[in-house]
C-alpha cells in the first residue's frame, strides 16, 4: 500500500532558461527540416553561451537546408524569447553550425526496405516511459503542472508589456501537501526570475506572490514564510550570458517533474524516427487514455526497443494500485489499439510535421491538442475503445 499523506516537489524553468533556449533552437531546426522534407532525419544539439549560438549533430534530407536558413531559424527563436541583452542578443550573437551528414551505419539499420520486406527499425535502443494521473484535468502531476503555469504566466506578463521589469530567465519550484493521495495545498514556493537592473526586490516579491495566487487554486498559496523569491538576492545577469545552456538537460521538466520514471533520453532536437521522442509520446498517449477511460487514477507505460528492430522488445503497464482491471489485460489490449513500431507511432500520431519548437518550453505533456497536429499525443480518442474492450 503506497503512502497517502506526504509532500512532493517539482520544478520548472522558463523559455528563457539557457537549457530551454538550446532546446527551442534544436527543435526549430527539426521543424525547419521537416517543413521541407517530412522524412528528414535530424539530431541537432545546441550550445548557447555569452553571445554565442553553436549547432552540432547529424542530418539527412533530400532537400537542401542552407546555412543562412539555419542561422535565421536560430536567431528567430532567440528574438521570440526576448533576448536583446548586451551579453546575449538575437541579432549580434555569433553563430556557428557543425551539422553534418548522418552516419550510413545508422541509416542501414533504421531505413525501411519494402523490397526485402524490412520495416523501419528503431533509431536507437532504449526504454521509454509515459505517465498520467487524475490530479489535474490535463492528467498531469499537480506539482509540475502548477510550476509550469506560474512561469507561463510570468512570460505572458513580460511579452504583453505589463511587466517590463521581467527578463526571460526564470525558474520555479513548488511543494504540495497530499492528503489521502490528493493534492490539497502548497507548502513551499520558490521562484527565481531575472529582472531589470535596480528593480526593487520587495516589489518583485509582491508581484510574484500575486501571480502565484492567480495560478494556484484558491487557498493553496503558502504562508509568507514558505515563499522564496530570488532567495540569493539580485538576478540581473541571466540567460546564456549568466550560464551556458545545452540541449537535453531538462528532461524531468519536460516530462513529469519526477513523479514518474524517465528512460533517460531527451526529446528536443530529434526527428520522430528517434524512439526517445516518438515512443515516449506514444507511452504518454496510451497512459493518458487509460486514465481518461476511468480504468485507473494513475498509469505508467514502458516500452523498450533495439536499434534497427521495428517491434518493441517489451511492453509494461503499472496502475500503481489504482486500477479497476489487472495490468495484464491492458498489456494485451493497448498494443492492439496502436501499432507500436516507429513507423506505426508516427503514422498514428501524425508526427512527421513541423510541430516541435512549441513543445520545447513548459512541458511536452499536459498541453492541448492543436488543429495542425501539435500535441497529438494528448488526445483521448482511445478512451472509449479501452472502456468498451474491458
Amino acid at each position: 500500500m503506497g503512502r497517502t499523506n506526504y509532500v512532493f516537489t517539482s520544478e520548472s524553468v522558463s523559455e528563457g532558461h539557457p537549457d530551454k533556449v538550446a532546446d527551442q533552437i534544436s527543435d526549430a531546426i527539426v521543424d525547419l527540416y521537416l517543413s521541407k522534407d517530412p522524412v528528414a532525419r535530424v539530431a541537432c544539439e545546441t550550445l548557447v553561451t555569452t553571445n554565442r549560438i553553436i549547432l552540432a549533430g547529424e542530418v539527412r534530407s533530400a532537400v537542401e537546408v542552407t546555412h543562412a536558413e539555419l542561422e535565421e531559424a536560430a536567431r528567430k527563436v532567440v528574438r521570440r524569447i526576448g533576448y536583446a541583452q548586451d551579453g546575449f542578443h538575437w541579432e549580434t550573437a555569433e553563430f556557428a553550425c557543425h551539422l553534418h551528414e548522418q552516419s550510413a551505419h545508422i541509416a542501414q539499420g533504421v531505413d525501411e526496405d519494402s523490397t526485402n520486406g524490412k520495416d523501419e527499425g528503431a533509431g536507437d535502443q532504449g526504454i521509454m516511459f509515459g505517465y498520467a494521473c487524475d490530479e489535474t484535468p490535463e492528467f498531469m502531476p499537480a506539482t509540475l503542472f502548477y510550476a509550469h503555469r506560474i512561469l507561463e504566466k510570468l512570460a505572458e506578463e513580460r511579452h504583453s508589456g505589463r511587466a517590463p521589469f521581467l527578463e526571460p530567465d526564470a525558474k520555479s519550484q513548488i511543494t504540495l501537501a497530499y492528503e489521502n493521495g490528493r493534492p490539497v495545498r502548497a507548502t513551499k514556493l520558490v521562484v527565481s526570475t531575472q529582472h531589470a537592473a535596480g528593480y526593487d526586490q520587495a516589489a518583485l516579491r509582491a508581484y510574484v506572490k500575486n501571480i502565484a495566487a492567480e495560478v494556484l487554486p484558491e487557498g493553496w498559496l503558502p504562508e509568507d514564510a514558505g515563499i522564496y523569491v530570488n532567495p540569493t538576492g539580485l538576478f540581473e545577469i541571466g540567460g546564456p550570458d549568466g550560464d551556458a545552456g545545452l540541449t537535453g538537460r531538462k528532461i524531468i521538466v519536460d516530462t513529469y517533474g519526477g513523479a514518474a520514471p524517465h528512460g533517460g533520453g531527451a526529446f528536443s532536437g530529434k526527428d520522430p524516427t528517434k524512439v526517445d521522442r516518438s515512443a515516449a509520446y506514444a507511452c504518454r498517449y496510451l497512459a493518458k487514455n487509460v486514465v481518461a477511460a476511468g480504468v485507473a487514477r494513475q498509469c505508467t507505460v514502458q516500452i523498450s526497443y533495439a536499434i534497427g528492430v521495428a517491434e518493441p522488445l517489451s511492453f509494461y503497464v503499472n496502475l500503481h494500485g489504482t486500477g479497476q482491471v489487472p495490468e495484464e489485460k491492458l498489456e494485451q489490449l493497448l498494443p492492439t489499439l496502436m501499432k507500436l513500431t516507429p513507423k506505426g507511432i508516427r503514422t498514428h500520431l501524425g508526427l512527421n510535421k513541423p510541430i516541435y519548437e512549441r513543445t520545447a518550453a513548459y512541458g511536452h505533456f499536459g498541453r492541448a491538442p492543436e488543429a495542425d497536429g501539435g500535441f497529438s499525443w494528448e488526445r483521448t480518442d482511445l478512451a472509449e475503445a479501452i472502456k468498451a474492450a474491458l
